[in-house]
């Protein structure tokens, strides 16, 4: 009985994993820089190891970059771009400020790669690649970066408060919001796992612990030893920065723990919760996952592509910069 129940399952996840999913773009394609630049993932490869080496939480931060690139305007580097007189940093927003890091780690893969393939690659594919080797530094799943990017001469500030997910979203804002970009339920559950590797600030999940519906109580839905847990170095205030690893198993190894704890009502976010508590869907997915570490990785791989598939500029449009925070007119 449980066999078919999981069975069925596995045939619903496929469903809803491959049903309306978006095009993949025809111009990117894994051997664009095959001719080009073809030790171009040596050298990335190498500066990623070494900045994860340095600080093990760099795979995390250098995976979300990508995520919050993608989400706004396409995978176009747009996060990347300082504030300048017609620019306003996507850095400001709310998702993004004193939280997004990693700048420095790819403006070292930028110069190690200039010095060898001048003004080649660009700084979209930059972000796509670290992810992928930090993800598998982290022991998480590998897969064919699709490649041809080029760079956003433009950015969106007002885009990033809109479309970057925040911790105190709904269900059916998360959902929305993945829907907008032409991504499924699976797109969705799949790369969420990703917060096995994450810190989370005390300051982005303090009011889950204290005043979750306003009248000064804590999430009913979260576990009530693993609250105290978090109350003993999440304060009422004070403590802003204090980090908490959002996967206490197994903090620095990429796998399916963030399921198990969802299922245990450790979420950290009441995002997290919401996967298991709002929809059938997902409630399905999160334990597929849990119980599958496989099945994970292969559809984790499987959105990761897509999502860097998301509006890409090709052909003509765009450039490749010179500087990863500004674009080559000095703007």
């Amino acid at each position: 009985m449980a066999q078919t129940k999981i069975s069925h399952l596995m045939v619903l996840s496929l469903f809803l994993y491959h049903a309306f999913s978006p095009v993949y773009s025809l111009y990117l394609n894994p051997n664009f820089y095959e001719k080009s630049c073809p030790k171009y993932e040596e050298i990335v490869r190498y500066v990623v190891a070494k900045a994860v080496q340095k600080e093990t939480r760099m795979d995390a931060s250098l995976l979300r970059l990508h995520f919050h690139d993608c989400f706004v305007q396409g995978c176009d580097a747009s996060l990347l771009l300082d504030n300048s007189r017609n620019i306003r940093s996507e850095k400001q927003s709310n998702a993004n400020r004193n939280s997004d890091r990693g700048f420095e780690v790819i403006e070292d893969i930028k110069s190690a790669l200039d010095k060898a393939y001048p003004q080649t690659i660009s700084c979209a594919d930059v972000l796509a690649l670290a992810a992928r080797d930090s993800n598998v530094l982290a022991g998480g799943p590998n897969w064919a970066v699709q490649l041809g990017r080029r760079d956003s001469k433009t950015a969106s500030l007002s885009g990033s408060n809109r479309n970057i997910l925040q911790p105190n979203n709904t269900f059916q804002t998360i959902l929305t919001k993945f829907k907008i970009q032409g991504l499924n339920i699976v797109d969705l559950v799949a790369p969420s796992g990703s917060h096995t590797i994450v810190n989370a600030r005390c300051t982005s999940f303090r009011q889950r612990l204290y005043d979750q519906s306003g009248n000064g109580h804590a999430d009913y839905t979260l576990q009530q030893v693993y609250a105290n847990q978090l109350r003993s170095h999440c304060p009422r205030s004070g403590g802003d920065n204090n980090l908490f690893s959002m996967d206490l198993v197994s903090p620095a190894k990429f796998d399916n723990y963030y399921y198990k704890n969802i299922l245990a009502s450790k979420g950290l976010f009441n995002s997290y919760q919401v996967l298991l508590k709002k929809d059938e869907s997902s409630m399905d997915l999160v334990k597929q996952y849990a119980e599958n570490n496989n099945l994970f990785f292969e559809h984790f791989a499987q959105s990761m592509v897509k999502m860097g598939n998301l509006s890409p500029l090709t052909g003509s449009n765009g450039e490749i910069r010179k500087k990863f925070r500004r674009i080559n007119s000095g703007y």
